[in-house]
């Protein structure tokens, strides 16, 4: 079983499919009402809805998630092929696809149960997931990476922090990253963060520089590159963070945008890295979608 204790609750939405082929004669039976065994559609409908709320008892490795919303839609063709679509909606750390499928699968299966004795030649086709919302990634992204530490850059010390960013973008489906290592230099920060922007990267994470010692200045480097801050951003990785240590309240990180480039600065620790990746990501990459609207509008 995944263990998902590090994901935040979110809006999770699916929908599968499944294609039930029959004669001609059975959907007139059907739209008539006059199967045997009663209202095909109502009875398969409230199949759909219980069995997505029953998928963890038969699957293992399935979470027990809250299906907060069944929904069940038939298109019933005269040449006999009927449509069945469910969509289901959960506020949990994982998806509800397993859900949707299980659902629309037993569904057809009580379609199949109902009409076998008026039909012997009915056939199930084409099961599977059509549509599963969450954390797309725009076509060409672009992310920059920067590595803030006076250690790493001297080569007296391997960086842990950046490569775990670079590790959770690559799975997120980002593949154009660009990765860098400064020292604890106001100057090169700031330099190589412009830099990026100028470059029409979408985003930027640092990471490193977020404390309290004499040598942490990222903030300060970066605070006056943002036209637009973000504050939200870092008090949900700080909030998240809290809840792990009681350290994390100490963490000093921003966000903004400058022009259209998403600066976040991230804490040096590797813990600290992972924990505010997993508190943002990839939930903060719908901003992107909010500014291209924006944009059309």
């Amino acid at each position: 079983m995944i263990d998902i204790t590090d994901k935040i609750k979110t809006l999770r939405v699916a929908k599968a499919q499944a294609v039930v082929k029959m004669s001609p004669e059975t959907v007139s039976l059907i739209k008539n009402k006059e199967v045997p065994k009663g209202d095909v559609f109502e009875v398969s409908r409230a199949v759909a809805i219980l069995s997505a709320k029953r998928v963890s008892e038969f699957l293992p490795f399935c979470h027990n998630i809250p299906v907060e919303w069944v929904g069940v839609e038939f298109d019933l063709k005269d040449e006999g092929i009927l449509k069945i679509e469910v969509t289901v909606k959960s506020i949990a750390r994982t998806g509800c696809e397993m859900e949707a499928l299980f659902s629309v699968m037993l569904c057809a299966l009580n379609i199949y149960d109902m009409l076998k004795p008026v039909d012997k030649n009915i056939e199930i086709t084409d099961i599977k997931v059509v549509e599963k919302k969450g954390g797309e990634i725009p076509e060409g992204f672009k992310v920059g990476v920067l590595v803030v530490s006076d250690s790493v850059f001297a080569g007296k010390k391997s960086d842990k922090s950046g490569k775990i960013i670079v590790d959770k973008l690559k799975g997120l489906g980002i593949q154009n990253i660009e990765y860098k290592i400064v020292p604890d230099e106001k100057t090169m920060i700031e330099k190589e963060v412009l830099s990026w922007c100028e470059g029409g990267f979408d985003l930027i994470l640092t990471t490193g520089g977020t404390g309290l010692s004499p040598r942490d200045t990222t903030p300060e480097a970066v605070k006056p590159l943002i036209e637009r801050e973000i504050p939200a951003i870092m008090e949900v990785s700080r909030v998240y963070g809290q809840e792990r240590t009681p350290y994390a309240m100490l963490s000093r990180g921003i966000a903004g945008i400058r022009g259209k480039t998403l600066i976040i600065t991230l804490p040096g620790s590797s813990r600290g890295v992972e924990e505010s990746m997993n508190a943002l990501f990839p939930y903060v990459l719908h901003l992107f979608k909010v500014m291209k609207i924006s944009e059309w509008h």
